[in-house]
């Protein structure tokens, strides 16, 4: 017995050696099977490795269910990807739980931007075998994939869940690391999809969950219309990445693009309803340079009498693109007929466009009882609203108990 118990202890001193192993492992006096970029051990114990000295000692993941065993060297999208379960390039990776790989194989099939396009599903396949090789990707995705389903829920609030908030705040993070060095044409696809999803997670995901914490009822603050601010900020990059360049996968939108940009009357009243055309004091020779509400009464009027089922992104963004210049200072500024108009354009395209509507619901009925109580005298706009002769049929109403409510 004398003579087996060194044999013993000496078997488990050589298991514990690793030359390379991770820090986490030799703090712990175990022996690691250096597997990159996330060893066995670590795994199991929801921690996060460690072989380089950016990631602290003894770190938690994120989320305790994360155990991934392998990384991917390329993932197919034709192909299951229950193995999948990581994303990584040269500077930062990510294991994906059993949640994330749920939503992901749930939405590898069609598009969230717009599930109806068959284009846009083409584009969703190929942006997800990016997203296994570009990390602030695959979190833009997954924090899309939770607002989409944030908008299945119908009764919940307007407010981003937690796990919606580090999706897009790891992918905010990695994204704007990236942007700071040189971009490559392999990257190029990549950066246009998280700039799209970001800009959409900035409009899907309003800081609040009743219309009284809502712009414009609650107090002007500089985060005011940040979604505008990021949508810009997408359209930026236009120059440097060019979604139509040819080797492009963003090409097959062309037609989208092309109704984003789409030219609309000079001068004039052709095509806005003649009250819309009072309210916003448009003439015969109105133009966009003598009345500041004329690009965005326009823009309206393309999807103001159209069925629903022909409501697409292109003609939508048409609205968002008019909001510059002097109407958007109006608007910052919570003028009644600016207000109206954006009002008009929520009611309308939060039909047929999932993300508008998750802004819509709390932001809508805001500043529909924020035009009843500071311009209720203003009866061409109140005309507009719900109960007025010129109401649509309207898929919310304001009591009068909201209205007290909202006031005392």
């Amino acid at each position: 017995m004398d003579s087996t118990c060194p044999r013993q202890a000496q078997k488990r001193k050589t298991l514990r050696r690793s030359r390379f192993g991770c820090r986490n492992c030799k703090l712990r006096k175990l022996k690691c099977d250096e597997d990159k970029p996330q060893c066995q051990r670590c795994s199991l114990f929801g921690l996060l490795c460690n072989f380089t000295s950016n990631v602290p000692d003894l770190q938690p993941v994120a989320d305790d269910s994360i155990r991934p065993l392998m990384v991917p060297k390329r993932a197919d999208p034709r192909r299951p990807i229950t193995n999948a379960v990581w994303t990584s390039d040269a500077s930062s990776f990510y294991g994906l739980n059993t949640k994330c790989q749920d939503f992901i194989t749930r939405y590898l099939g069609r598009s969230l931007i717009t599930p109806d396009d068959p284009n846009m599903v083409v584009v969703n396949r190929e942006l997800l075998a990016l997203a296994f090789t570009h990390p602030f990707l695959m979190h833009a995705s997954l924090a899309v994939a939770l607002a989409y389903d944030h908008y299945l829920n119908s009764s919940s609030s307007g407010r981003r869940t937690l796990e919606e908030c580090y999706h897009c705040s790891q992918s905010t993070s990695l994204f704007n690391r990236r942007l700071r060095e040189p971009v490559e044409t392999k990257d190029k696809d990549a950066i246009w999809g998280t700039a799209a999803a970001l800009a959409l997670l900035a409009f899907a995901s309003p800081d609040a969950s009743t219309p009284a914490e809502s712009w414009p009822l609650k107090p002007s603050d500089p985060s005011d219309l940040e979604w505008l601010r990021m949508g810009k900020g997408k359209m930026s990059l236009w120059p440097v990445i060019n979604p139509l360049r040819p080797d492009s996968l963003f090409r097959v939108m062309a037609g989208t693009y092309a109704q984003m940009n789409s030219p609309m009357l000079e001068e004039g009243i052709d095509g806005i309803s003649k009250a819309l055309a009072f309210v916003c004091h448009l003439e015969d020779s109105s133009t966009a340079e003598n009345n500041p509400y004329f690009s965005a009464a326009h823009a309206l009027s393309q999807i103001q009498n159209l069925p629903d089922s022909q409501i697409t992104v292109g003609l939508t963004e048409l609205f968002t693109r008019s909001i510059q210049g002097p109407f958007q200072a109006l608007l910052e500024g919570k003028d009644p007929v600016a207000l109206l108009l954006l009002y008009l354009w929520y009611h309308k395209a939060r039909r047929s466009i999932w993300w508008v509507e998750l802004r819509a619901r709390v932001e809508c009925p805001s500043i529909c009882l924020y035009l009843r109580l500071y311009h209720f005298e203003y009866s061409a706009v109140q005309d507009f609203l719900p109960g007025g002769p010129l109401a649509d049929n309207w898929s919310f109403m304001i009591t009068e108990r909201t209205l007290l409510c909202i006031q005392y």
